[in-house]
């Protein structure tokens, strides 16, 4: 079988904040995002949450853009992240290794921290993602530069076989009748998945079995 294709890795990272209330970090996250930055939030350890965003190649890069932000009132205070930390790692955690359980873990636990968060076409920002855009944010948040598009997302892995699908991989279905990929959302195991379904409907979890997606549904694809 075909080795997949290697996903983009980002460099340097920066987080920001400390919140009890998601509404807030989803605030500071636009603001990034005014900035030219991508910038999602993501809930951490002990009920907070924080927002993580940039692509730097270096640290001082990234610290130099964090000091450029704290000077103009958007930040107070930020880390530097280096290279494949996953956002729900506490201090002195080694990252896992882009192949472990561990990353799908991970990719699963991110997706299910945007459950209830409300579909919003065309988003990528923590007040509504569409469906590309909430398995985009779920990959930066690990380490991984995923396409922008469910179909650039369906072009850029490798196919799997649904009976060898494993967490973390990506399902996508043709929802618009055209034939073509229009559709992606997270695998979680076991026939079930996380998506952004449609307008009117938050981020939630469907199955396979359900007779529209066994319809509609295209593919699997792997990216590490």
């Amino acid at each position: 079988m075909a080795a997949a294709r290697p996903l983009p890795r980002l460099g340097y990272t920066l987080q920001a904040g400390a919140f009890a209330q998601v509404a807030h970090a989803a605030r500071l996250a636009r603001k990034l995002q005014a900035q030219g930055l991508d910038a999602a939030y993501y809930a951490a350890p002990g009920g907070l949450y924080r927002v993580r965003f940039g692509d730097f190649a270096t640290a001082g890069q990234a610290r130099a853009r964090g000091e450029a932000l704290r000077s103009t009132g958007i930040l107070h205070g930020f880390w530097v992240v280096p290279p494949e930390h996953p956002p729900a790692s506490g201090a002195g955690t080694a990252p896992p290794a882009i192949s472990s359980p561990l990353l799908r873990t991970r990719l699963v636990e991110t997706a299910r921290s945007y459950m209830g968060v409300p579909y919003l076409f065309g988003g990528t920002t923590p007040r509504g993602f569409d469906c590309s855009g909430l398995t985009e944010a779920v990959y930066r948040l690990n380490g991984l530069r995923l396409p922008r598009t469910s179909e650039a997302q369906y072009e850029a892995g490798r196919p799997v076989a649904l009976d060898d699908a494993q967490p973390g991989d990506l399902l996508f279905f043709a929802t618009t009748g055209r034939g073509t990929v229009s559709h992606v959302a997270l695998y979680l195991g076991h026939g079930a998945f996380i998506h952004a379904p449609s307008e009117g409907r938050d981020i939630c979890e469907d199955r396979l079995s359900e007779p529209y997606y066994r319809r509609t549904f295209v593919g699997v694809r792997r990216f590490f």
